[in-house]
């Protein structure tokens, strides 16, 4: 289906769907509550038992009833099941010498992966990258050793994220090696109640070292190291053995990551017509003219202004790109 789930009071809840997977074509959004699969409830389910009955042969469907906060009734959508295969990370130029790297989920060569991105950002970019926006909405984490690499590659030195638990002896520290991709350039991070694991570790090593600025909604709080004991019987126990602590000494489990900056939901329109129309000096009559050649420039200038720019509909990556701009002009 191509979401991330989990249990909670005795309901299947959705961490986050995944980039170009029929959970997310399928409208899917994190925190949505799972109360029945194809009619059967969930409710007395393990969470072993609800995957078993969420998988199934690519090209079949399944129905979900779900719950989500702000409606007023439950929900239904009918996901047709596929192989899921997913591009860890996609980048492109936002505007000239700004970037955006998009992250969707931590794999054993994300950290490769997003070099290979700046690297490609910096050559479409004449005179470089002035910032970057680092989209980890929707992330539901992954592989460690992705996230250590992806939070390397923009810090020079320092703690990035270590571990502390019941079992002696078994606490980790990860550190930050000398040079990053950017230079110093100014970075934006963008996360939300689905971004969590991996993701969450990444926004918070990057914030308690002020390298970047964590932009959105509260992340979704998932920091526990769960370590399976076998049994006598030939079962086994999960159990949770650790937590990730951000290099400030935040625990990340149930807590997540603070924002520096709030969002809330905003939909972005364009307008048919200017609310006002601003005069100018120049519009005067009679006004004090700069010379022919002047005037010209002038007015080459207000076409290209004049021109419409297409409307942004992400209001965070709007915000971010925003911020980015002034955040590079004090640099």
């Amino acid at each position: 289906l191509g979401i991330e789930v989990t249990m909670e009071d005795g309901f299947v809840k959705v961490v986050s769907p995944i980039d170009d997977t029929p959970a997310q074509k399928a409208g899917l959004l994190s925190g949505d509550i799972i109360v029945r699969l194809d009619e059967k409830p969930v409710k007395g389910m393990t969470l072993n038992d609800a995957v078993k009955i969420m998988r199934g042969k690519p090209g079949s469907s399944l129905l979900l009833t779900i719950i989500r906060e702000g409606e007023s009734t439950p929900l239904k959508k009918t996901i047709v099941r596929a192989i899921i295969s997913v591009k860890s990370v996609k980048f492109r130029t936002l505007e000239e010498g700004f970037g955006y790297v998009r992250i969707s989920n931590f794999q054993m060569k994300t950290g490769a992966n997003l070099k290979e991105a700046v690297e490609a950002l910096k050559s479409e970019n004449k005179e470089g990258l002035k910032g970057l926006v680092l989209d980890l909405r929707n992330n539901p984490g992954g592989v460690l050793n992705a996230a250590v690499e992806v939070s390397d590659s923009f810090l020079e030195k320092g703690l990035i994220v270590y571990t502390q638990g019941r079992i002696e002896n078994s606490a980790l520290k990860f550190n930050a090696t000398p040079g990053e991709l950017l230079d110093g350039a100014p970075i934006v991070v963008l996360i939300n109640s689905g971004s969590a694991s991996a993701s969450e570790i990444v926004a918070g090593a990057l914030q308690d070292h002020k390298r970047a600025v964590i932009m959105g909604n509260k992340s979704f709080g998932k920091g526990s190291v769960q370590t399976i004991m076998p049994t006598s019987n030939g079962g086994a126990v999960k159990l949770t053995t650790a937590r990730y602590y951000t290099p400030s000494g935040r625990s990340i489990q149930a807590e997540g990551i603070d924002p520096d900056i709030v969002l809330g939901r905003v939909k972005l329109e364009s307008l048919d017509e200017p609310v006002f129309a601003p005069v100018k000096e120049s519009d005067l009559s009679g006004h004090l003219t700069q010379g022919e050649e002047k005037e010209k420039q002038s007015k080459g200038d207000s076409d290209q202004n004049n021109k419409t720019t297409p409307t942004v509909k992400d209001y965070p990556l709007n915000q971010a790109l925003t911020l980015l701009k002034g955040m590079s002009i004090l640099k």
